[in-house]
């Protein structure tokens, strides 16, 4: 027996607002990004193409999802900035990112703003007890990229991340399924002199082993927005910094399966074979998602090394162990690679 359909979209109200937010925040990222740096962009065309068929009839039958590093505090919305305007305009087939809850979603004008924005509240074990791969905003990230279930009866349209708050719930409404999600999967700002990579974290393991059907997945790499907000700027910190040469590259459209398909195979049996708590926690489940966050670094790396950058020298890097040496601190210098790191952003 089929469940009640889901609404189509939510109030026009909010959809209204969203389109507000997200056409003036590009339009003032893009007259930054070209008005006040010197850009060069490799691959655009790889996203434009998947963007513009995704808008086709029968275009959009899976999700999308984008991997970037991360090295500037205005990575996002910055990078959008490449995208042309008539993107920007299309809501519905625009970005939903993850944002950290202690930085976008401080006060309630904060999290009005940012949720328009189409940003999603995510916990950072360095600052709350709810962070981890498995928190509410993963697994809203998740029903976005996959395809909702002709027999599942609606969703609430709000979702809690930590039992207290309340947001709104986007996968609760059909036009935003099979949806771009766009993740920086190391989670804070690195910056380092050779632009190396830290570790991945867990969250774009399960969006890619738990996603029904597999989505595109693209790569990118950006260099060179550190020097906006770079973390050793003196006074005035809160200004951004003008005149950098800012290079972006984009890899191919790649489906998921075809990268990561033994390990959704793997998946999928141990779904079939487990109790909750071991898809969880297991040792077997771990290890699948400790090779897809590495596998996603590798794709993202080979875009760093295709900008001109040196090959990364220590393998170590990719493993989370490695990082566990970093003091409990919000701001310092990395003992593992020299990196100003910053947990406050």
């Amino acid at each position: 027996m089929s469940g009640t359909a889901a609404p189509t979209r939510p109030s026009l109200s909010w959809r209204l607002g969203s389109l507000a937010v997200v056409s003036s925040v590009s339009a003032l990222a893009r007259g930054f990004l070209y008005g006040f740096n010197s850009v060069e962009v490799t691959g655009l065309n790889n996203l434009l193409g998947v963007l513009d068929r995704r808008k086709l009839p029968g275009g959009r039958e899976r999700g999308l999802l984008t991997v970037c590093n991360h090295v500037g505090v205005l990575d996002d919305p910055v990078i959008w900035g490449i995208l042309p305007m008539r993107y920007a305009l299309d809501v519905e087939n625009m970005r939903w990112s993850l944002g950290a809850h202690d930085i976008c979603f401080r006060n309630a004008a904060a999290s009005k703003f940012f949720s328009l924005g189409q940003v999603l509240p995510t916990h950072r074990y360095w600052h709350s007890s709810h962070g981890g791969p498995h928190q509410p905003t993963i697994s809203q990230a998740l029903k976005l990229l996959t395809r909702p279930s002709p027999t599942a009866g609606p969703e609430s349209p709000t979702y809690s991340t930590n039992g207290k708050d309340s947001f709104l719930a986007p996968a609760a409404y059909s036009a935003y399924r099979n949806a771009w999600v766009h993740v920086f999967p190391e989670a804070c700002c690195h910056q380092n002199p050779e632009s190396t990579l830290r570790y991945f974290k867990w969250g774009v393991s399960r969006l890619i082993l738990e996603s029904d059907p597999a989505p595109e997945f693209v790569p990118m790499f950006v260099h060179g927005t550190q020097l906006i907000m770079p973390e050793d700027r003196g006074w005035p910190r809160f200004l951004p910094r003008i005149g950098n040469k800012i290079r972006f590259i984009i890899g191919e459209p790649t489906d998921v399966d075809r990268l990561f398909g033994e390990q959704r195979r793997r998946w999928r049996k141990l779904v079939a074979n487990s109790d909750p708590d071991a898809l969880r926690d297991s040792h077997e489940a771990s290890q699948l998602r400790r090779e897809v966050a590495k596998g996603v670094r590798d794709e993202v790396g080979r875009l760093r090394e295709k900008l001109g950058l040196a090959p990364e020298q220590d393998e170590t890097a990719a493993l989370a162990e490695t990082w566990s040496k970093e003091p409990n601190k919000r701001k310092f210098k990395s003992p593992v690679d020299g990196s100003l790191t910053n947990r406050n952003m």
